[in-house]
């Protein structure tokens, strides 16, 4: 028998041996049966079809050679060798598919037919040299393709704006683009083969860590740094660490890719502040001072403690407004949560609601005494003359004071229950303090 038709004869025997041969082989375990046979069976039949055909001596020669034919179609073998690559196989696991085929056809036919004639040797040396010659073709399409795509993804990170780098497993520069040396204010030769403490960046320690543990757990991370770098671009960073594997599965390198986000966490800052903030005074706005007050309350009540609400009404404004213009009132807010803010300490919290309305949030107040001294301070400091564009203003406050948990359990509640003694302060004269009674809904006022 001929080899050719032992090849096709014997096809799907050598088709079962690659495919249990594959199964050693990483993306080839990956893939499915037909894309396995499918280009194994069309080399073992181009080949067979091939030894069936008249080969000339200069045909002979280049094929002894590695070399194929020059009608300039492409052959199977580089048809081959791009769709291996595009699946991600490497230069060894292509070669080991020719490997595994060849060594199938040997294996069946000898023990088919222990002895050879000339003939029969004769079709094995072409068969040997039609492998030779597809591993060539292959290979050389292969790594063709390989070279562009070199070329292409180099391209792609001169061209990134953000800064790309890759590490070595001890947190060494083994690659960075130029927006990465552009970033530093340092030469490519300055950066290749340093480390982030090496090059002195402030972010070092938190980096390594997370470096450390996408290498361990084989897994990305996101993460955050501050930094101002010498090229003084920047200073509020965002990178992801993504680890690079090799054909075994094992860690070789780390990418990081990271990206200027001042601009945008800036501008995200100033839009937050202004949704939770008064415009004019810039203290807390309802919205803010509500979950403040949330925020107090859940502590109040899991550290067991108290705390103090004070609602504030400015007495006399609506005659500044009226006397002196909306301008002089404005100002005059503005000072008025000046002198507030001085009255309290910093972990207090004084926030404007709307018109001449101010609260404050007194953390860990639960005597009548306590609040009742900072509430005078307020009235005093409020008492005190305003000079505004050489103008002399006078006004004064009304205070209402509510406590957590013993008038109200929840912040609306507390509120509510400090809007109520304030009006209670107002209807009892001007610069009052009143606290609320829930006993018996009534609000008391000092004498």
């Amino acid at each position: 028998m001929r080899l050719a038709d032992f090849i096709r004869s014997e096809i799907e025997q050598i088709l079962q041996d690659w495919e249990e041969f594959a199964k050693t082989i990483l993306h080839a375990s990956n893939m499915d049966k037909s894309g396995l046979r499918d280009h194994a069976r069309d080399m073992l039949l181009v080949i067979a079809d091939a030894l069936d055909s008249y080969q000339s001596e200069s045909d002979q020669a280049a094929k002894s050679k590695g070399f194929g034919s020059e009608d300039g179609e492409k052959s199977w073998a580089e048809v081959h060798g791009l769709d291996r690559q595009s699946s991600g196989f490497s230069v060894m696991e292509t070669v080991s598919e020719f490997r595994a085929l060849r060594a199938s056809v040997v294996s069946l036919w000898n023990k088919a037919h222990p002895t050879i004639t000339e003939l029969q040797m004769q079709d094995f040396t072409r068969f040997h040299e039609a492998i030779d010659q597809a591993v060539a073709e292959s290979l050389e399409h292969y790594a063709t393709a390989k070279e562009m795509e070199t070329r292409l993804f180099g391209a792609i990170l001169l061209a990134s704006p953000d800064p790309i780098y890759v590490l070595d497993l001890e947190g060494r520069f083994i690659y960075a683009n130029k927006a990465t040396a552009d970033l530093f204010a340092l030469e490519h030769k300055q950066i290749i083969g340093k480390s982030t403490f090496d090059l002195g960046f402030s972010f070092a320690a938190d980096f390594q860590r997370n470096l450390d543990k996408v290498i361990a757990d084989q897994s990305t991370y996101r993460g955050k740094l501050s930094h101002i770098f010498s090229s003084g671009h920047g200073e509020r960073f965002e990178y992801l660490l993504a680890p690079v594997l090799d054909e075994y599965q094992n860690t070789e390198a780390t990418v990081c890719i990271s990206r200027d986000v001042t601009e945008r966490e800036i501008a995200e800052e100033k839009i937050w502040h202004n949704a939770h903030h008064d415009l004019l005074t810039g203290l807390p706005n309802r919205r803010l001072f509500l979950d403040r007050l949330e925020q107090e309350v859940k502590h109040a009540k899991r550290s067991s403690l108290s705390l103090a609400v004070l609602f504030m009404d400015l007495d006399g404004f609506k005659e500044v407004n009226d006397s002196f213009g909306h301008e002089v009132g404005d100002r005059l807010l503005s000072e008025v949560a000046d002198r507030i803010t001085g009255c309290v300490r910093e972990a207090d919290t004084v926030a404007r609601l709307g018109g001449d309305e101010f609260t404050v949030i007194l953390t860990g107040a639960g005597q009548r005494k306590g609040a009742g001294i900072v509430a005078q301070t307020i009235n005093n400091a409020l008492s005190r003359p305003f000079k505004i564009d050489q103008q002399h203003v006078q006004i004064s406050v009304s205070i209402g004071i509510t406590f957590y948990p013993q008038d109200a359990s929840t912040p609306v509640e507390l509120l509510e229950a400090a809007d109520r003694a304030m009006y209670k302060a107002k209807k009892s004269g001007t610069n009052r303090v009143c606290f609320f009674n829930p006993s018996d809904h009534a609000d008391i006022c000092p004498a």
